[in-house]
């Protein structure tokens, strides 16, 4: 499995979600998935390769996943002044994709 072609795949599937959704701040946006995904970059790939090989099944890796949602961090949205439910709900949608993508590639 190649991650940095999976997290390229990631980052584009999740800019273009969001950022056509939010167009005045898709530099921002694409700026706060990039050092997300950076920074999940090492778990994604350990968790991702777990799955693959059946280590892991699907909902443990949702799991896994859902606890990274704090380390999303949509600065120029929470600076634009959007709701807390909203910018959870957000990730949630991230998350939700990050998962489907990852389940998809393997």
């Amino acid at each position: 499995m190649d991650i940095e072609k999976l997290l390229k795949e990631l980052k584009q599937q999740l800019v273009t979600l969001l950022g056509d959704k939010y167009k005045e701040f898709k530099p921002e946006i694409q700026k706060d998935i990039i050092a997300f995904l950076e920074g999940s970059k090492e778990k994604l790939e350990r968790w991702t390769l777990l799955l693959a090989s059946s280590s892991l099944t699907e909902e443990e890796f949702s799991w896994l996943l859902k606890s990274q949602q704090d380390l999303i961090a949509l600065k120029a949205l929470q600076g634009a002044g959007l709701s807390k439910i909203k910018i959870n709900n957000i990730k949630n949608t991230i998350i939700q994709t990050v998962i489907k993508t990852v389940i998809l590639s393997i």
